[in-house]
């Protein structure tokens, strides 16, 4: 009976101990601590990852502008196609009068 007895008195210390422990173990300001070292050891990899994607973002807007700057003077050049005909027209009545300076040079 006392071996009983025992066992049943050393079940209980046990259980009281582990539920003891079980509390302790989460307590909330052991959560808390929990928290700041998960904070502490992912924050810095954060910090990098926001500084990349600002850099990336600062070249993405660089190349969005180089692109719309292209766009805007190949634009400009499709407009400017009446210039260039007309330039084309000039040039070809320079030549034209230029061979009939040359014809008329050449007959004298």
């Amino acid at each position: 009976m006392e071996d009983q007895e025992m066992q049943l008195k050393v079940r209980r210390v046990s259980d009281k101990f582990t539920e003891s422990m079980y509390v302790l173990a989460n307590e909330p300001s052991v959560a808390l601590y929990r928290l700041q070292e998960h904070v502490r050891r992912s924050l810095p990899e954060l910090v990098q990852h926001k500084t990349d994607m600002q850099s990336w973002e600062e070249q993405s807007q660089g190349a969005i502008y180089s692109v719309e700057y292209a766009c805007s003077a190949v634009k400009s050049m499709t407009n400017s196609s009446l210039y260039f005909k007309n330039i084309d027209g000039l040039l070809r009545q320079a030549i034209s009068m230029k061979e009939q300076i040359s014809n008329s040079q050449g007959r004298r």
